[in-house]
């Protein structure tokens, strides 16, 4: 009899295996249904059940089954950061470091998983809009795209939730996306170079096909034109130290009378002080170099890099924010993009 006792007892006192949506219903005092309403955020729960599901799922350690919960509420509660570049350049670039970081600031107090969905591998590019097309992420927000791919429409076709970082080469009237004005970057550092007295101001530009290098290239040239001065001195790199050193070496064979150059970006620059260095080429005596990003690069270079800011941090974190904040309305944000005024760092190179 007391054995009998004791195996009821062993019964009632210890839960066999994980506590299910029964277990939370019954202690809550609710039924099924409510209890995985409430579990979900739906919005038809009175404050009381709610409130007594939330205490259920404590005291009794309830995990949901997300396979499940994705099912119900079709979220996955994950967005993507998309990176249309190679890894070799996504490892290197401080640019990408500073995206996940301002990206993950605006997640931080979320329920939101971040998935970093790389694209710039032989073949990865369709996969990953076949992993975007295929439910995997609510959102995403897309950096460093370039003018041939293919997420720009992949993403306003399937109406997922998306912001970029740069203003997108295609449909920028239907996307959503944060930006530095790199037209007036351009400008800028172009102007400080005339306003050190600088004539024959060439420039490394970036990769043609991004948006970012375009709207660099086009300040120059208009804050050229706008002092009378020529702008035929351009050659291209791609964003890498190594891209920046090789385009130095070729303006400085095309035009050695050269005494100032405007780099687009920092990595870049950097590459280009070491050719000039070899060169034997005094900076900023014989040429005045001004890069652009204000990346931690910039303050190491020798000498110090005078550059301009690209707040990419900053930008991630409102892409982010924003998504966020549309993932939880049912109304979408306004499609006007949101711009970020540039800014100089002034320091020994120009």
């Amino acid at each position: 009899m007391r054995g009998a006792t004791g195996g009821a007892a062993d019964d009632v006192g210890v839960r066999r295996g994980a506590p299910t949506l029964e277990d939370v219903a019954s202690a809550a005092g609710v039924s099924r249904s409510t209890a995985s309403r409430a579990i979900n955020g739906e919005a038809k729960v009175s404050p009381r059940a709610r409130a007594a599901v939330e205490a259920a799922v404590l005291q009794l350690g309830f995990t949901p089954n997300q396979a499940a919960r994705t099912l119900v509420t079709q979220r996955t509660n994950a967005v993507a950061l998309v990176v249309p570049e190679p890894d070799e350049r996504v490892v290197a670039d401080p640019f990408f470091s500073a995206a996940v970081q301002g990206l993950s600031q605006a997640l931080a107090d979320s329920d939101l998983q971040l998935v970093l969905l790389m694209a710039g591998l032989a073949g990865s590019p369709e996969r990953a809009v076949h992993y975007l097309r295929h439910g995997h992420v609510d959102g995403a927000v897309v950096v460093s795209h370039h003018q041939a791919d293919d997420i720009e429409r992949v993403l306003v076709a399937s109406g997922m939730p998306s912001v970029f970082v740069g203003r997108p080469w295609n449909l920028p009237d239907q996307l959503h996306y944060v930006d530095t004005d790199n037209r007036r970057g351009g400008e800028l550092a172009t102007e400080h170079l005339i306003a050190r007295g600088r004539r024959r101001i060439g420039t490394v530009a970036g990769p043609a096909d991004m948006t970012a290098a375009y709207d660099r290239l086009a300040g120059w040239r208009s804050a050229l034109a706008a002092a009378g001065l020529p702008a035929d001195a351009v050659e291209y790199g791609d964003f890498t130290t190594e891209g920046g050193a090789a385009a130095m070496r070729r303006l400085l064979a095309r035009r050695p009378d050269l005494d100032a150059v405007f780099v687009a970006s920092d990595l870049m620059a950097a590459g280009a002080l070491a050719v000039l260095r070899a060169a034997e080429r005094s900076v900023p005596g014989d040429i005045a170099v001004v890069g652009y990003d204000d990346s931690a690069v910039a303050a190491v270079t020798d000498p110090p890099l005078t550059t301009v800011i690209n707040p990419v941090a900053t930008m991630a974190r409102t892409a982010g924010g924003i998504l966020q904040r549309w993932l939880t309305d049912p109304e979408p944000p306004d499609r006007g993009p949101v711009v970020f005024p540039p800014e100089m760092v002034v320091r020994t190179s120009a």
